[in-house]
């Protein structure tokens, strides 16, 4: 069990260092109005994120999907340790605290990470420039036009602004590299400050980290999802 003991003390790094997978372009801080929304070198990262995102983790860790869980640990730890393995990995990234509660609730700075939607939102739609959401009944959250402001230094995120004066926690959006076609699902923080989202273990966004994939995910992307969740956090 020394192996599965040992993954607590990576537990906050499982989202950006295990689905973090896709690679990171040099970009330079912009203060262009009209600057591209399209960020990455080749200019397809919005493409590339294109379509409606429900959450991830209720999706992965449905019960038809336990075993898929069991393989993938077993392939590194053993069978011995399977169970054990993938209840930890699962329980580090589907906390239900976030900001000055988490805070205090981790004071060792130990503790699991929530990927949930919050604000009220329960699918995410990306299209080009316009990001939008809707609630458990359809109705629409949020839906503005966001312009590419820089990378964040301290999280190596993609960061957009809306120029909506109303936009409240919508203001900003903070993206991992990741797309569904490179890590099978999308990584992403959003909030009205942006001091305070490029902080991982401090603040109102404290241990917060949106994960989503495509509301038409296929087993076969789910399973990929997993696998890749699995391999990257216990390799090593």
């Amino acid at each position: 069990m020394r192996k599965t003991a040992a993954i607590l003390t990576t537990c906050l790094l499982l989202l950006l260092a295990a689905c973090g997978g896709g690679q990171r372009v040099s970009v330079q801080e912009t203060e262009n109005p009209s600057a591209t929304a399209d960020v990455t070198e080749d200019g397809r990262f919005l493409a590339g994120i294109a379509g409606t995102y429900q959450e991830l983790f209720p999706v992965l860790c449905r019960d038809e999907y336990r075993q898929i869980w069991l393989d993938n640990c077993a392939a590194v730890v053993g069978e011995a340790d399977a169970e054990a393995t993938a209840d930890m990995l699962i329980a580090a990234v589907t906390g239900t605290l976030t900001g000055e509660e988490a805070v205090s609730a981790y004071p060792d700075g130990n503790g699991a990470y929530c990927c949930a939607f919050l604000q009220g939102v329960e699918r995410f739609a990306f299209d080009g420039s316009v990001f939008s959401g809707t609630d458990a009944d359809g109705k629409e959250a949020f839906r503005h036009e966001y312009r590419f402001t820089g990378m964040d230094e301290n999280t190596g995120m993609y960061v957009f602004e809306s120029a909506d004066a109303d936009a409240g926690e919508f203001t900003y959006f903070c993206f991992a590299p990741d797309t569904p076609a490179e890590t099978y699902h999308i990584e992403f923080r959003y909030g009205s400050s942006r001091d305070s989202l490029s902080h991982f273990d401090a603040g109102p966004y404290a241990y917060w980290m949106a994960a989503g994939i495509p509301v038409d995910c296929d087993r076969s992307m789910i399973e990929n999802c997993i696998a890749l969740f699995c391999v990257e956090n216990l390799a090593g």
